[in-house]
């Protein structure tokens, strides 16, 4: 497995990864009709993150394996689709970096990919000078970021704008 930064030629096969991977991997956490609506409205790319050259992709031969990234601006979640969405460079004097858009295909879940690409994000964002990471997981999410020191706050709510509720859950750590 290698790690290697998105390019815009990657986002159908990044695309996809997200899907598969919200599809396979939120039985149990989510409804299919929430995971539908996110999909919809939520999980996607974040072209911003390409080009800023802070997304990975995960790479098993020509493969993509998994996604994830991390970002100096203000979005704390949510891909291209998303309404609330702010370019906002952040500082890092006194404020966290954003892990951002993780997701692994289902045929390589639990083999490290996430540990790989959150390692990548963290230690890109340690060089740029940010001393905090916030991110805002998914219920699946919670358990790998918590086994890597993220702290939890309670669930929050989101509805979407077909009237669709989802929980996430906002958890951050010091690097």
């Amino acid at each position: 497995m290698r790690i290697r930064l998105a390019e815009t030629s990657d986002i159908p096969a990044l695309a996809s990864v997200i899907e598969a991977s919200a599809r396979g991997l939120s039985d149990g956490f989510y409804t299919p009709r929430q995971v539908e609506s996110a999909i919809r409205y939520v999980f996607g790319v974040d072209s911003q993150l390409i080009a800023d050259g802070t997304y990975f992709a995960a790479m098993n031969g020509e493969e993509i394996a998994g996604c994830g990234g991390w970002s100096k601006r203000a979005t704390l979640y949510g891909g291209d689709q998303a309404g609330t969405r702010s370019a906002r460079l952040l500082d890092p004097s006194h404020e966290a970096a954003r892990i951002r858009a993780f997701f692994v295909a289902p045929s390589h879940a639990r083999a490290g990919v996430g540990t790989l690409l959150l390692e990548a994000s963290e230690d890109a964002a340690r060089t740029a000078g940010f001393r905090r990471m916030e991110l805002m997981a998914t219920l699946p999410g919670v358990p790998f970021y918590a086994a890597r020191g993220y702290a939890a706050s309670p669930p929050t709510r989101d509805t979407l704008p077909d009237g669709t509720t989802i929980a996430f859950v906002r958890m951050e750590r010091l690097l």
